[in-house]
């Protein structure tokens, strides 16, 4: 069951980025609620403004009107350092391109956000070998990501997004870079992550993708047009 507390609330966003040839209106008065454990797909074509919203959601940029919550504290609120402090230690970070790093460890990889966040090396290191065994990335923690194929390179990258157990884990088309055996792999995994109570906001333009969300929102130039509950046929099928 969800529970009924908001971990995400997003009110009347507008973003408009200026031009040399006209304002681009990003998001036109947006509204957005996540609540604890849910597992929420944005969906929408190219321009959109999914990449701007998520931006927005991570503080990464600040809206023209309109305000980001998380956690029940507004963005807006909060100084660059406060900004950066809030996704340290609320927000987990999923990307298409992996961005890890190829010269460390795999197990540096997970240890680093932490250690950066203030946790002790002990710690971090019992967080990150918990977390290598529950993605099945155990028997590569010595090797370098180079050598992972794409499926695990990427459950390397929700690993490190999960080592300061963020409120919310930020998926920005997670499955986008792989193969399908690959990207099945990641799916299977953010369902598992999800059934666990975490919470997840993905963006993805890919319908197959976003049939693992327990909610599928859609939008369209810079609005939600439609936010319906989507219980998952693979979800069914584990009831049965």
């Amino acid at each position: 069951m969800i529970a009924s507390e908001s971990v995400l609330v997003a009110r009347h966003l507008r973003k408009t980025f200026q031009s040399d040839a006209a304002p681009v209106r990003a998001l036109r008065g947006l509204d957005l609620d996540v609540r604890r454990g849910e597992f929420i797909a944005v969906m929408g074509p190219s321009g959109c403004g999914k990449s701007t919203l998520l931006n927005l959601v991570a503080g990464l940029d600040e809206p023209s009107d309109g305000e980001v919550l998380v956690a029940g504290v507004s963005l807006a609120s909060l100084d660059e350092n406060g900004r950066a402090r809030m996704r340290r230690e609320h927000m987990g970070f999923v990307f298409q391109f992996f961005n890890l790093l190829d010269e460390i460890s795999v197990l540096e990889n997970v240890v680093l956000p932490a250690v950066i966040a203030g946790a002790s090396r002990r710690h971090a290191e019992a967080r990150a070998g918990d977390l290598l065994d529950l993605l099945g990335l155990n028997e590569k923690a010595s090797v370098h990501p180079p050598l992972l194929s794409g499926g695990q390179r990427q459950r390397l990258a929700i690993a490190r997004a999960l080592a300061n157990e963020p409120t919310i884990l930020l998926a920005d088309e997670p499955t986008g870079a792989l193969d399908s055996e690959g990207g099945d792999e990641v799916l299977e995994l953010l369902r598992r992550l999800h059934d666990g109570g975490q919470t997840i906001v993905l963006v993805t333009h890919d319908e197959r993708v976003a049939g693992a969300a327990s909610r599928i929102v859609r939008m369209r130039d810079g609005r939600v047009v439609e936010a319906q509950p989507h219980p998952a046929p693979w979800a069914s099928a584990r009831m049965a």
